[in-house]
């Protein structure tokens, strides 16, 4: 007996399997915690060679960050935005255990990290190309001071760090000369001195963004000087005005990605100087600023790489458009999402001279009507992704032209809008459909949902927001045929009862479900999904009266992955939230109106979920809580909102009960 077992330990397939071949596997399986974790299960061998083949790594504790780490010996991707650390021992934890490998590093939110933390870091990590200090709020030039000493850093994010100024800019220009890309998007504090210098020293630069800083023409030359510069963001740059821009003689002839929306004073002279000689110009984003008159659509005329344009709440004339359908280049992306101007005939023959275009957004171009969709339909049937929310003139039998003509679509957005059941059933040969949004179609049945449902396999997000005459029937079609199904919102779609939860239990890959304002709903319902679903990530209850706690246990014991939660106006008592407590990957919960819930529950509760990030709560709570709790919790990292809804405005129920709005 005991020769048999050992002969059977010794053929054991799994010692023939080598490490390289796991590391193949593990490369297969990609990001996947679920599957990475079961192949890890698999047996000892698997679950030692998964941890030295993991790279990156983003905790929830940092109570548990020395074992995690200890666990995994070569990690160099180290994300602490879900786990802000003080400075003391896990701060250490870090340099003891990650210096020989870590190469790049998330530190946002890091509020509370001094100066000597960030020397730390550089001195003992070496290899770092990478540091992200977004939101940074404590950030100093002094921190900045100390990040510049990383002379290998290729890579920093220092979005919202509005304490910075040129002072701190200038000592990173100086001390990391490699940079390749910063974002000091909203550094209010930092103006022409500090990006001239960046400019200046920092001659590798191949993304610059400058989003909403306060500069103007003075650093625009040395900006576009640099050899390399492929990537350019000036999002809502009041102060560079139109003299700013026509003393420039010549632009950047490496640039490809431009981005100028929000600058409401450049002109089509401006545009003209910026864009001169750059010829490798790819995406351009000119969105709610100057119109688009034919003098401006004249600047990008001859630019024959251009392939994505965004022109988004811009006043658009029909002779600009006239002229973008004229370009020499062919358009693979349109954008006139909320333009003012767009016509029937402009919007033709955009599309007829831009046949390639693999996606289109015509989101609230109320003018345009079946015209528009028959050129469309003709000119592009390559189209993958199609957005026309809130086309009101659009009549239902459009929506059959496109099912028909463009069968490639992945993306079609039709909220509020004339859509039909005969529309559904052609729009579902589009058997590539992977995202359909449906949201206030009022005309819409189960009849047509059935029709999706059975031909669009693909599908993994589904919008049927206030769909009023869709009912568990429709649901139970979608859950059957989309298995791969990841989101779908039926919220106060009221003839949704606990069958159509029954049903989605069965889509083992949810994460997203927006369930709110649906009277038909139960904890039993509830319970179905938390046993099928595991791998539920967001969840909408509110206004579900016949939640309680009895759907909350089941939920904290099997999705143990949610990360976000609304149960506001439900009837969860202080019991069900604390049960909710135990779910340590838990960021952000809202939690308005429980009657049931208690200063010193809720204080319990918050204390208990060491991984929150954001809690909106009534004001109501904001004197009831202990200060020290607050503070405490913001010490972690946790951002309290606080809403103080006006008692003048209520809403009544189906059920006659009168809730506050929130």
């Amino acid at each position: 007996m005991q020769r048999q077992q050992k002969q059977q330990r010794f053929t054991n397939p799994f010692t023939l399997v080598t490490d390289e071949i796991i590391f193949a596997i593990l490369d297969f399986l990609g990001h996947d915690p679920f599957s990475r974790k079961s192949f890890s299960l698999v047996c000892k061998s698997f679950y030692s060679v998964e941890s030295r083949h993991r790279k990156t790594l983003k905790p929830l504790r940092s109570d548990l960050l020395r074992r995690i780490l200890l666990r995994y010996p070569v990690i160099d991707h180290l994300d602490l935005s879900l786990c802000p650390l003080n400075e003391g021992d896990s701060w250490d934890v870090i340099l003891s255990l990650c210096k020989s490998t870590l190469r790049s590093i998330k530190l946002s939110p890091s509020m509370f990290f001094a100066n000597v933390g960030f020397s730390k870091l550089v001195m003992n990590c070496s290899d770092l190309v990478e540091i992200d200090l977004s939101n940074a709020t404590e950030f100093t030039d002094s921190g900045a001071a100390a990040i510049a000493k990383a002379k290998n850093l290729e890579r920093l994010w220092l979005v919202r760090c509005k304490l910075v100024s040129d002072i701190g800019i200038g000592c990173i220009a100086v001390g990391c000369r490699k940079l390749r890309l910063i974002n000091l998007k909203w550094c209010l504090r930092v103006g022409d001195l500090g990006v001239g210098l960046i400019a200046m020293k920092c001659k590798e630069i191949r993304c610059l963004d400058l989003s909403y800083l306060p500069i103007t023409k003075k650093c625009l030359p040395s900006v576009l000087q640099l050899q390399h510069l492929e990537d350019l963001v000036l999002v809502g740059c009041f102060h560079i005005d139109l003299d700013g821009l026509t003393n420039l003689k010549q632009g950047c002839k490496s640039l490809e990605v431009l981005n100028m929306s929000n600058c409401p004073c450049i002109s089509h002279y401006g545009l003209s100087f910026i864009t001169n000689g750059a010829e490798c110009l790819r995406q351009f984003n000119i969105s709610y600023g100057p119109p688009v008159t034919l003098d401006l659509a004249k600047c990008l005329q001859y630019f024959s790489n251009l392939q994505s344009i965004r022109l988004d709440g811009c006043i658009v004339t029909c002779s600009g458009m006239k002229a973008i359908g004229n370009w020499c280049a062919s358009l693979k992306e349109l954008s006139l999402s909320k333009c003012s101007g767009v016509t029937d005939e402009g919007l033709s023959l955009i599309v007829q001279g831009h046949q390639e275009l693999r996606k289109l957004d015509i989101t609230c171009c109320r003018k345009i009507t079946q015209v528009s969709i028959n050129s469309i339909t003709n000119s592009c049937t390559c189209l993958t992704s199609l957005r026309m929310e809130s086309c009101s003139l659009v009549q239902s039998e459009a929506f059959v032209l496109i099912g028909q003509c463009c069968q490639f679509l992945e993306e079609l957005d039709v909220t509020d809008n004339e859509i039909d059941d005969e529309g559904l059933k052609s729009i579902a040969r589009c058997s590539k459909l992977s995202s359909l949004k449906l949201g206030i179609c009022l005309k819409i049945t189960d009849d047509g949902i059935a029709h999706v449902g059975t031909g669009c396999p693909k599908l993994t997000e589904i919008d049927l927001y206030r769909c009023i005459c869709i009912t568990d029937v429709g649901i139970e079609a979608i859950a059957h045929g989309c298995p791969d199904l990841e989101m779908i919102n039926t919220a106060y779609c009221d003839k949704v009862t606990d069958a159509s939860l029954e049903s989605l239990s069965k889509c083992l890959r949810l994460k997203a479900l927006e369930i709110r304002g649906c009277p038909g709903v139960s904890s039993v319902g509830l319970s179905a999904i938390a046993l099928g679903c595991r791998q539920l990530m967001m969840l909408d209850i509110k206004k579900c009266h016949h939640i309680n706690d009895v759907g909350m246990v089941p939920l904290a014991q099997f999705s143990q992955n949610l990360k976000q939660i609304n149960f506001s106006y439900c009837s969860v008592t202080d019991v069900g939230l604390l049960a909710l407590a135990s779910i340590s990957s838990l960021q952000n919960i809202t939690i308005l109106h429980l009657t049931g819930l208690t200063s010193n529950g809720l204080a319990a509760a918050l204390l208990a979920c060491k991984g929150l990030m954001k809690v909106k709560l009534h004001r109501f709570f904001k004197r009831l809580l202990p200060h020290s709790l607050l503070d405490h919790m913001q010490s972690r990292g946790c951002v309290f909102q606080w809403r103080d809804k006006a008692t003048t405005q209520v809403e009544t129920d189906p059920m006659e009960w009168k809730l506050h709005l929130g």
